[in-house]
């Protein structure tokens, strides 16, 4: 159901940062956009304080006019026609004179004439002082585009309201999602090296924005050590990223049986967590090797190994808790792939290519949307009150 989107007619994003627009609302100024809805994205910054994870794509130089770039073609894979970057530095929104921040996004309320504005909430999804700042903004000029006293800034123009993206605290786990699309494969998985950066990237994302509240660490472990022992509860799911390993059975009188070996993009664990029983072989690092660790807690220093009496085996219950006051959420989970494409023309953040992590897996975690009414104008209908799908 997409109960209140035919009320969205013009919508304007108000963002700080180029990619800022997919995670924020994607999936529906995609639907929107299709609908027949005018929409623009605009970014404060050209995000040129960001991450540079291709050396070919960019340099410090010119990545800001890149990621301006990157903004315009991820727009057009969402069905957006149009979308700016202003000049303001990456990373000083909030230190700057909120009055020239504020003027900037009236005069491009007034200009395009929205009847909905998009931003972050107030707790820019994870902190970010830039998204609180855009957050903040987009209510204070919303207020002060229908005022009279700003001509320089055009004609009055009052939008009916202000939507802000909501980033849900989910308890729901990757490692879940994970385990249960590789245990129904029909052969052992092993990742390219564009599968592991792009999913170190993914996760370390959803887990910052709420999407999943895994907890992520790499960890070393010396050729000749364990990184699994047989018989331990199985709490966690290894990615390989660099070295082998050795999966071995221990019989009841000890001998040592070889089950096989284990390489670069390749997971280690997941059988223990899809079935809940506890681990069925030991896994020995055979030269010095890396791996990414997702797990449901952080670990303490002083966690015991090897098998406890009365320790309890991991489970695979894909737990999920995303109930929070929103007052409109959208499923735009036809629309996931249409985001992932999108978010794939942010090369120089993401390494993420559509078709690398299973589609299930994807809409799972992106495949809703949600908004909480941060302002309305007086004349304007009420927002229809946890709208859904």
């Amino acid at each position: 159901m997409r109960q209140g989107e035919n009320q969205l007619k013009r919508i304007l994003g108000l963002f700080a940062h180029p990619d800022d627009e997919i995670f924020c609302s994607g999936g529906t100024m995609a639907r929107a956009a299709s609908d027949g809805a005018e929409v623009l994205v605009v970014s404060f910054t050209r995000g040129e304080a960001g991450q540079i994870r291709d050396a070919a794509l960019a340099r410090r130089s010119t990545i800001g006019a890149v990621r301006e770039s990157e903004l315009g073609a991820a727009c057009e894979r969402l069905g957006v026609r149009e979308s700016r970057c202003l000049d303001f530095a990456d990373g000083t929104l909030a230190e700057l004179d909120r009055a020239v921040l504020v003027d900037a996004a009236v005069e491009i309320i007034r200009e395009f004439k929205p009847d909905t504005i998009i931003s972050f909430d107030d707790s820019g999804a994870y902190g970010h002082p830039d998204h609180i700042t855009m957050s903040e903004v987009s209510v204070e000029a919303s207020q002060q585009a229908g005022c009279d006293d700003t001509p320089e800034l055009g004609a009055p123009h009052v939008p009916d309201r202000v939507l802000h993206a909501q980033f849900p605290q989910s308890q729901r786990l990757l490692l879940d999602l994970l385990v249960d699309w590789l245990s129904g494969l029909p052969e052992r998985f092993r990742g390219t090296e564009t599968f592991v950066n792009a999913l170190l990237m993914f996760a370390d994302s959803s887990s910052m924005l709420g999407f999943a509240a895994d907890h992520l660490s790499i960890e070393w472990f010396p050729r000749g050590s364990y990184i699994i022992e047989q018989d331990e509860v199985a709490d966690r799911l290894y990615l390989l990223l660099s070295g082998s390993v050795d999966a071995v059975r221990e019989g009841p009188d000890g001998t040592m049986t070889s089950l096989g070996s284990v390489g670069v993009g390749q997971f280690i664990g997941e059988t223990g967590l899809a079935s809940g029983e506890r681990r069925n072989a030991h896994c020995i690092a055979t030269e010095n090797s890396a791996c990414f660790v997702f797990s449901a807690a952080v670990d303490t220093n002083w966690k015991p190994r090897g098998a406890s009496p009365n320790g309890e085996a991991g489970t695979n219950g894909n737990s999920v808790n995303d109930d929070h006051r929103a007052d409109w959420r959208h499923d735009v989970a036809d629309l996931v792939q249409q985001k992932i494409d999108a978010l794939s023309a942010h090369r120089t953040q993401y390494t993420i290519e559509p078709g690398l992590f299973p589609a299930d897996m994807l809409i799972e975690l992106l495949g809703t949307e949600y908004f909480a009414e941060a302002w309305r104008a007086p004349s304007a209908e009420a927002s229809p009150s946890r709208s859904g799908g």
